[in-house]
């Protein structure tokens, strides 16, 4: 019996220890997408070097996942990659044009490697997935951007921010999204009344 419990208590903790891997992974990736691509080389070989683990230029970086021993990079999610864009969009649930565009944008990013994108690249895969289509897909673009979901990006594309990724990570658990994002809101100051600022004075 005492193996038995210890078996369980180790698939336990390596259980725990892959969805904590996932957290920082994600953390990590998005701020990684901030910068360059010289950058981000430049930055993975200073990190390599500063741990120990050597240059990895010529080698893919390998981290533990909880499927198996070791995983590439290019396997940075635990989802399944060969999922559907109509398949991921049923599963995600999204309820307006706006968070379907961050939905999109994070199939784009993480299914289709396309990090930077255009309105034609949301509405082709909007296409794809069997959605309704836009009323205006360069208003619901817009107004993702205005809500935080997307950021500019270079030669006038966009690209999913790290809130929205993390919102759309939350679906289809509503509470969390729309908790996720009010935790993004910065807080407005409320304005004094002149009486209240006459009064601070005497």
């Amino acid at each position: 019996m005492d193996n038995e419990s210890n078996a369980i208590q180790s698939a336990t903790i390596e259980v725990r220890r892959g969805s904590d891997d996932l957290m920082i992974l994600n953390e990590i990736l998005a701020a990684f997408r901030k910068l360059q691509p010289e950058v981000q080389e430049r930055m993975l070989n200073t990190v390599a070097t500063f741990l120990g683990i050597g240059h990895l230029s010529a080698n893919p970086l390998t981290l533990p996942h909880q499927g198996g021993p070791r995983a590439s990079l290019e396997t940075t999610f635990s989802e399944d990659r060969s999922i559907s864009p109509k398949q991921f969009m049923l599963e995600k649930q999204p309820k307006t044009d706006v968070e379907r565009v961050a939905c999109l944008a994070y199939y784009l990013t993480h299914y289709r490697e396309t990090p930077h994108f255009k309105t034609l690249d949301i509405s082709k895969l909007n296409t794809e997935a069997a959605q309704l289509k836009f009323s205006n897909a360069a208003v619901a673009m817009d107004n993702a951007t205005k809500t935080s979901y997307l950021v500019p990006a270079s030669k006038g594309t966009k690209q999913l921010s790290a809130i929205g990724e993390q919102f759309v990570l939350a679906l289809p658990d509503r509470d969390k999204a729309r908790s996720i994002m009010a935790s993004a809101r910065p807080r407005r100051k409320s304005r004094r009344t002149g009486e209240e600022q006459g009064n601070e004075q005497q």
